[in-house]
């Protein structure tokens, strides 16, 4: 009976040391996942970036009498710059914020917002991520995440909302009968990369509040092994 009572013991903790390896292998698998999203996260907060400084949000081209005489127009969400046929560059930071229309008005305020929200946000994985050794608390570590996941996802959606509401009004006025040629503009650059940056973010921000559920009991606590059979009075003795 105490033989077989030996290799049912034997069977169960070979059970559990194979479980407890599996999870170490799911931990470093983990750690690479998320590895990986902290660059995406940083890949998508360069885009905020160019998305803020690029004055390509709107752009247009004025022609005049002649070919020599056309210009390029490409407005921002803090400048607005001419480039002439022949090269030449001007640029002219706005005097006023009042001088923009309401949706670049708010565009400057949420990508602001935006990034300050993502830099924090990845400030945090660095110190909760399982390839950080920053935080060993390992009920304190999801939450962390769960926090960093969140706070990706507002940032990502503070780029989608004034890129979409710049996108709707550059189109309407495009195709209105009552706005001359001379002042309707398309879609620039920054447009698309502020919906690439805030997909991208957005994404990011999912993946980490995944990874920010409750892990299972087997991360952390003691196993304790649970007899059948009737305690004796002779059972500490060998």
């Amino acid at each position: 009976m105490d033989c077989y009572q030996s290799q049912k013991n034997t069977k169960s903790s070979d059970v559990l040391n194979y479980l407890l390896s599996g999870f170490g292998f799911c931990r470093k698998s983990s750690a690479a996942v998320q590895m990986l999203c902290v660059t995406f996260g940083v890949i998508g907060q360069l885009g905020v970036i160019v998305c803020g400084i690029l004055p390509r949000w709107r752009v247009s081209t004025y022609i005049g009498t002649n070919s020599l005489n056309s210009q390029d127009l490409h407005e921002g969400l803090w400048m607005e710059c001419v480039t002439q046929t022949t090269g030449q560059q001007q640029c002219k930071m706005y005097d006023s914020m009042l001088e923009l229309p309401s949706d670049l008005q708010a565009a400057r305020v949420m990508t602001a917002i935006s990034f300050i929200l993502g830099v924090l946000s990845l400030f945090i994985m660095f110190f909760a991520a399982d390839f950080a050794t920053c935080v060993q608390n390992e009920n304190t570590k999801p939450k962390l995440v769960l926090v960093a996941g969140v706070g990706l996802l507002l940032a990502g959606l503070l780029v989608i909302i004034p890129v979409n509401w710049s996108t709707y009004n550059t189109v309407r006025d495009f195709h209105s009968y009552w706005l001359m040629n001379s002042r309707k503009r398309e879609i620039g650059a920054s447009i698309y990369i502020g919906w690439a940056a805030g997909m991208i973010l957005i994404l990011t921000g999912a993946l980490f509040c995944c990874f920010g559920r409750p892990r299972s009991s087997l991360s952390g606590g003691t196993a304790r092994y649970h007899s059948n059979r009737a305690s004796g009075p002779n059972d500490d003795t060998i």
